[in-house]
């Protein structure tokens, strides 16, 4: 093409991501696993978590911050508690380990946790949310990362980004599937505004010197704002408790700290809730979830449908009602 664009399936996706993490060093468990999560964030048109990542992590290998050949340790806590040990590893194969311990519990006990200990974390939540409502479960995960966004009322970074993911399933439709930063916006928009040369809204950020700005690299530098207001900062606070002392692992200052400088992807832990419908409601789960949809045909009538991730979800895992499907293949611009 001769539009500064290039267009490739989302096959081509997968062979390029997996080729590239190949390249810088990652083992190859790691590797297919990492690779999904670039696939799924093209796939669902969210381009801050779809290529752009590969940067992430080759940093994050080069410089030391992630251990390339982790091999995770899964641990039964309790009944319904799972542990699993990244060893330093990526979050994603990390997860893999401890999802059917994890799907077992709850089905076992009606709810359970995951616990995820020692990872790096650079992607979305949403993956791992979805494997989980494939199973027919209804599922809440979260985690903190680096210290880069202020509390409500002030201007010096306290909280990570701190994303929450939820999803619940839906018979015969695509599950509601939602995954959002408590920081006005992720991260990775950022970053891509600056790589463009594009000015940010002036409430996504703070300068260094705490005054208010809309260039993407003051923001950077300086510190990103929680959405709305003192609501998403105590989500945000909520997120650190429980994704980081609650199971042992990193709050977002720490994290940083740990990182000296490397500018790698954060260090801590992940918490994930599965809730298995039949454990609660035994055979009225049916029913129950029936009386569910009349909340989302309520939605679904004023004509808005659902947007997820910050893009439209399409295609064979779509989560969007109304959306069409684009998942045979994407355009990048190269400008």
């Amino acid at each position: 093409m001769n539009d500064g664009q290039v267009r490739m399936t989302l096959d081509e996706v997968r062979d390029y991501a997996r080729a590239t993490l190949t390249r810088v060093g990652l083992a190859p468990a790691h590797v297919a696993a990492v690779a999904e999560t670039i696939v799924a964030g093209e796939r669902d048109g969210c381009g801050a978590h779809g290529l752009y990542r590969l940067l992430v992590a080759a940093h994050s290998v080069a410089s030391g911050v992630v251990v390339p050949d982790a091999v995770p340790v899964l641990e039964q806590r309790a009944s319904g508690v799972v542990r699993v040990d990244g060893k330093g590893g990526f979050a994603q194969l990390a997860f893999e380990t401890g999802r059917e311990a994890l799907v077992a519990a709850a089905r076992a006990n009606g709810i359970a946790a995951l616990a995820i200990n020692n990872i790096v974390h650079f992607a979305a939540l949403w993956p791992e949310v979805e494997a989980l409502v494939e199973a027919g479960l209804v599922a809440l995960a979260v985690t903190p990362n680096h210290a880069w966004v202020a509390p409500a009322g002030g201007t010096q970074p306290v909280f990570g980004t701190n994303p929450i993911a939820f999803g619940w399933p839906r018979r015969d439709k695509a599950p509601f599937v939602f995954d959002f930063a408590t920081s006005a916006v992720a991260r990775g928009e950022i970053e891509l505004h600056r790589r463009a040369g594009k000015p940010v809204p002036a409430d996504w950020g703070h300068a260094p010197d705490g005054s208010d700005t809309t260039d993407a690299a003051a923001a950077l530098a300086g510190a990103m704002r929680t959405f709305g207001g003192h609501k998403g900062s105590a989500l945000a606070l909520m997120v650190e408790l429980l994704a980081g002392p609650l199971i042992g692992d990193l709050t977002s200052a720490e994290s940083i700290a740990w990182d000296a400088g490397r500018k790698g992807s954060p260090l801590g832990g992940e918490l994930i809730i599965a809730l298995d419908p039949a454990g609660f409601l035994g055979a009225a789960a049916g029913e129950h979830f029936a009386r569910a949809e009349t909340v989302f045909a309520a939605i679904e009538g004023q004509g808005h449908g659902f947007r997820a991730h910050g893009g439209t979800r399409c295609g064979r895992s779509a989560r969007a009602t109304g959306c069409s499907s684009r998942a045979d293949c994407l355009t990048i611009s190269t400008k």
